[in-house]
């Protein structure tokens, strides 16, 4: 039995040993305060849960600040509190211990984001703007149908996540316009949706799974790759060692960068912060020419 099962297990047997805790609001699965109990289990689906529940919900994030998506284990608490949720935002085959969880102690609804994540093995779609706006229709969906009578909110709410991602599309496209066909050399291939979106070739000193060493057939694949293209930076992210990476910059004499894949967020970070310190980075690393603004924003 995995750990999350065990948990799982644990907090069922707790639960149905004490009486219920809370009384339900006018929507039927609310607390006493009248707001819907969110879970988002990851940074990203957090901000959608928040920008469109506003008001009317209390959003909880499964992943601590700091910690990672794929590897967070829930505690005993976390599942006895994802069985009396009102609606969990998540990734199936992200976060396998949510996975589990979800089979012992399920929520009141969950919004399924997996099927916005077409590029094989990739989950991280968020890291294109406009996709993350699909999720807030799905998210606005599902609480009107648990509160109808803040359906307008909620609807509301999905407009200014699309607004909101709108304007960080045209940020990107006037900004990498000029990149369009650059080589982005990353630790691993995470940034697939990032790339595809703004005309940008990704290639990963390691595959999807940051964790599988590279071969070095592909390694020097990569080698190749950048002295081909004249890459001046390869990219590294804030939740992987860079030891490999930097090695590889200094056997080539290029500079490195920093990536985040939005899987993990600190304290004062969020998404849209997160999402614009990876485009500076871009900007600064990336091989591209003419001056920003000469092309328009995305709209594929």
């Amino acid at each position: 039995m995995s750990p999350a099962r065990r948990w799982a297990a644990a907090a069922l047997a707790l639960t149905a040993l004490t009486p219920a805790a809370c009384s339900t609001g006018a929507a039927g699965g609310e607390g006493g305060d009248g707001r819907l109990d969110v879970l988002a289990s990851s940074p990203p689906l957090q901000h959608v849960a928040e920008v469109v529940g506003g008001e009317h919900v209390d959003v909880t994030g499964l992943v601590p600040p700091g910690g990672d998506s794929h590897d967070v284990e829930l505690t005993a608490a976390q599942v006895g509190a994802l069985g009396e949720a009102d609606l969990l935002v998540h990734q199936s085959g992200l976060q396998p211990s949510t996975d589990d969880a979800l089979e012992v102690s399920p929520p009141g609804r969950v919004v399924d984001t997996a099927g916005l994540a077409d590029l094989d093995a990739d989950p991280h779609f968020w890291l294109d703007p406009l996709r993350l706006a699909e999720a807030g229709e799905l998210v606005a969906d599902a609480l009107a149908e648990l509160d109808p009578a803040a359906a307008a909110d909620y609807a509301a709410g999905a407009e200014a996540l699309a607004e909101q991602a709108a304007a960080l599309d045209a940020e990107h496209a006037r900004a990498l316009a000029p990149c369009r066909g650059a080589t982005l050399v990353t630790s691993h291939e995470a940034f697939g949706y990032l790339a595809g979106r703004y005309g940008l070739r990704q290639v990963g000193i390691a595959g999807i799974d940051p964790h599988v060493e590279p071969t070095p057939a592909r390694v020097r694949r990569v080698v190749d790759v950048v002295r081909d293209a004249g890459v001046r930076t390869v990219f590294f992210e804030v939740s992987t060692s860079p030891e490999v990476t930097e090695a590889l910059a200094r056997e080539l004499g290029v500079g490195t960068g920093v990536l985040n894949p939005i899987e993990r967020a600190g304290e004062d970070e969020d998404y849209p912060s997160l999402v614009r310190r990876n485009l500076d980075a871009l900007t600064s690393g990336l091989v591209c020419d003419g001056p920003p603004g000469a092309g328009e924003p995305s709209n594929s």
